[in-house]
């Protein structure tokens, strides 16, 4: 059948990866009204997608062309299955082609795709399902595509809800392709829904306009200078917009060929992330700190051989506070394979905003600076056409070095939340975005110190909560991400707690590592704390995005969901 899909897992033989550079299509660096409009010109050329399974081996390439011939014929599968232009498509967003077709299907029928996370763990499937259908309703979905492995899951959370066709790939296929004339989204319409992160609050439902997206891409693509020799590797989920723009659509706009490794691939195999920018011979990655944490100490036992990390010129680092003794261990551990540290680029961004908004030079390395007794990495210069103000609590504009709070206006930024005026007014005021973040000025570059809801308020002091979290993390046999540290009040005042996630050891074990950890923290903070060991199989709540969630932390404890510590062997 023309436009089969065809793109189940395992469903192709082993192929033939798409080449870095087009034969003869002339490189573009962005400049597309719409997605529609730029898939149409990567389709001339040779790039694409390729996906790989864990231990590096090749299981789908999806050539621009072929990804435009399958997306269109889905689009007259969703025209001729009565879905209305401006609904919604809810898309599973798994590493795997049929998103990809799904999503950019949706483009062409004038559908409104809504990328949504896979589930996370074992034993995830009830609360997954409650979680998806909270999705469908939030956006007003009409229909759900899933993966084969997850197809149940789609279709037990549209029972009920506003979506009426729900299913894996093959229950899409199985719909006539009438030849219907297409109704691609346009410049001046809406593009797709992102649900932000959900890191200070419950994720909601972010409306990305194709005008707005395309100028945050463009102005992406100019800043990391961008050219024909470039390709890119990555495990980034693509639900989240760092994987999805950053990996999806800003490297079709550019018409570069990107090799994607599922994240849960990557957990299993982190090496595996290098081993195929090594082979691949890949001049652009992304990770948040943890991504770059994790493979360092993988390394430590697990080194790829004939590791070759000399083609990396830009290693992206963003997501999340940025730690400068992650890339110095990441840079030492990798200067035998030909890292060099000049490819770190940090950044800074949020997906209410598209994605990116700073971003440092390109081969440029990071820099430190100092504030207090504290040391920061710049996160670059505002792009071209945004404006950034850093105000106190009065709202007035702060001067350099001085922490505050973050707004950003410019043609990047969202016109709201889908159906939450409330929560989108908290937000947007004349045309101004309230990140929630705060930071500083440091010779024109911005420095993001936090996020303003986790700051910590102890008699009148600002104790930084990632402070407390980044020295307990550094003691023996713990590892990042195993602390959190926030404050609730306690009588008059506030008391700050840790959560902690432990070993398993005896009580005399257990009974030194909470001594550490209070010393620690007296050492760090001069406060006081609470102390919570919890097993690391009970975990702390983290967001889409892999990044911890204080404020879903906190209301656990609240909640009393921490009471049962790890227990002494």
């Amino acid at each position: 059948m023309d436009g089969d899909l065809g793109l189940r897992r395992g469903s192709q033989p082993q192929l033939a990866p798409t080449p870095t550079r087009n034969s003869s299509l002339p490189f573009r660096r962005g400049g597309f009204a719409s997605l529609c409009e730029a898939l149409d010109y990567a389709a001339l050329g040779d790039t694409g997608f390729n996906f790989f399974e864990a231990r590096g081996r090749l299981l789908h390439s999806l050539p621009y062309r072929a990804l435009r011939t399958q997306a269109q014929a889905f689009a007259r599968r969703l025209i001729g299955a009565g879905i209305a232009r401006g609904e919604r498509l809810l898309i599973i967003a798994d590493t795997w082609p049929g998103f990809c077709v799904a999503f950019f299907g949706a483009q062409y029928a004038g559908v409104l795709p809504v990328p949504v996370s896979v589930p996370v763990g074992l034993g995830a499937k009830a609360s997954y399902i409650e979680h998806l259908r909270r999705q469908i309703a939030a956006a007003g979905a009409v229909g759900v595509v899933a993966p084969d492995e997850l197809a149940a899951y789609a279709v037990t959370a549209a029972l009920g809800t506003t979506a009426r066709l729900a299913g894996s790939m093959s229950t899409f296929e199985a719909l006539p392709a009438p030849e219907v004339e297409l109704r691609p989204l346009s410049a001046t319409e809406q593009c797709y829904v992102q649900f932000s992160s959900g890191s200070t609050r419950a994720p909601m439902g972010i409306d990305i306009r194709q005008d707005r997206l395309m100028a945050n891409i463009d102005g992406s693509i100019a800043r990391q200078e961008l050219n024909e020799d470039d390709s890119g590797v990555s495990w980034l989920p693509l639900y989240h917009d760092m994987g999805l723009i950053g990996f999806i659509l800003a490297p079709m706009c550019a018409q570069r060929s990107v090799d994607l490794l599922a994240p849960h691939d990557f957990a299993r195999r982190p090496t595996q992330w290098l081993s195929l920018i090594s082979r691949r011979r890949a001049t652009i990655t992304y990770s948040p700190s943890f991504g770059y944490d994790l493979v360092a100490r993988r390394a430590a036992t697990q080194m790829p051989a004939d590791l070759d990390l000399s083609c990396l010129k830009l290693a992206g680092i963003g997501a999340d506070l940025i730690q400068a003794p992650v890339l110095q261990r990441f840079a030492g551990t990798f200067a035998a394979a030909g890292f060099d540290a000049r490819a770190f680029l940090p950044s800074y961004g949020m997906a209410e905003l598209c994605v990116g908004l700073s971003f440092g030079r390109r081969f440029g390395g990071f820099r430190i600076d100092r504030l207090g007794k504290r040391d920061f990495v710049v996160c670059g210069h505002p792009m071209a056409g945004h404006h950034v103000e850093i105000r106190d609590e009065s709202g007035a504009a702060v001067p350099d070095r001085q922490v505050g709070r973050l707004f950003v206006r410019g043609p990047s930024v969202m016109p709201g939340y889908v159906g939450e005026p409330e929560a989108t007014a908290r937000v947007l005021k004349d045309g101004w975005l309230d990140t929630g973040d705060l930071g500083f000025w440091s010779d024109g570059e911005i420095v993001v110190t936090g996020r303003a809801k986790d700051l910590i308020i102890v008699n009148g002091r600002n104790i930084w909560p990632q402070d407390i979290e980044w020295a307990i993390e550094a003691l023996p046999r713990l590892r990042q991400g195993d602390a959190c540290a926030f404050s609730v009040e306690f009588g008059a005042g506030e008391e700050v707690v840790v959560l902690v996630q432990s070993y398993v050891g005896d009580a005399e074990e257990l009974e030194a590592l909470t001594g550490s950890i209070r010393q620690t923290v007296k050492e760090t903070a001069g406060v006081d704390c609470r102390i919570e060991l919890i097993s690391r199989k009970f975990g702390l709540p983290l967001t889409s995005s892999g990044k911890l969630s204080r404020t879903h932390a906190k209301a656990k404890f609240i909640a009393g969901d921490y009471t049962v510590r790890v227990a002494a062997e």
